[in-house]
């Protein structure tokens, strides 16, 4: 049984995120040019959720992964989970914040199960809770830590380049913003390859 730490969620992240970094990229960025079409933008979206979970299978993305038609299927389960999740945390940030975080974290696996298991999603919900049951204040160290991380490492890249020169930094900044997105998911496809397969 593979224990879930701070440390491998910061190195598995890495390392996945950077491993698919060119196709989350570009699907990221299709994404934001066909945001604005009706209907599609439904698919891509739900697809794009569905990243990490297929990172965390390792079954490789193809650089127009958001466009494939079979996302759409799962919009009414997606639409639904969203919605639970996101009143259920609401209402637990009534309660001080801190509860609406811990939901927020326990029920965060809920869409990947609906999309990548197509399960319902209540069941997802619960299942998502079981999952992540002893294991949210490392999910939430490890995001925190690479979160804060990749935030120091762009500053640090951002102020050398500067030195070079202004564009250099600019330069940098925008590398480390564009793999900001993908070193992310790559933590969530860890998370929710480890928990999964437990």
């Amino acid at each position: 049984m593979k224990t879930l730490t701070v440390g491998d969620i910061v190195k598995e992240g890495v390392a996945i995120g950077l491993k698919n970094a060119g196709a989350v990229i570009v699907n990221g960025l299709l994404w934001l040019l066909t945001i604005w079409i009706p209907y599609l933008n439904v698919g891509t979206t739900i697809a794009l959720t569905n990243l990490a979970a297929k990172m965390g299978k390792d079954e490789g993305l193809e650089m127009t992964e958001i466009f494939k038609p079979h996302y759409r299927k799962f919009m009414g389960e997606y639409f639904l989970v969203l919605m639970f999740t996101f009143f259920g945390s609401y209402i637990g940030f009534f309660f001080l914040i801190v509860p609406g975080m811990v939901m927020q974290i326990a029920w965060g696996l809920a869409p990947l199960l609906v999309l990548d298991k197509g399960m319902e999603p209540i069941a997802a919900i619960k299942k998502s809770n079981e999952l992540t049951y002893g294991h949210k204040w490392t999910i939430f160290g490890g995001n925190v830590v690479l979160f804060l991380l990749l935030g120091v490492a762009i500053t640090i890249l951002s102020t050398i380049g500067n030195f070079i020169h202004m564009y250099v930094g600019l330069a940098f900044t925008l590398i480390g913003m564009l793999l900001f997105f993908p070193i992310m998911t790559g933590a969530t496809a860890y998370i929710y390859k480890t928990l999964t397969s437990n």
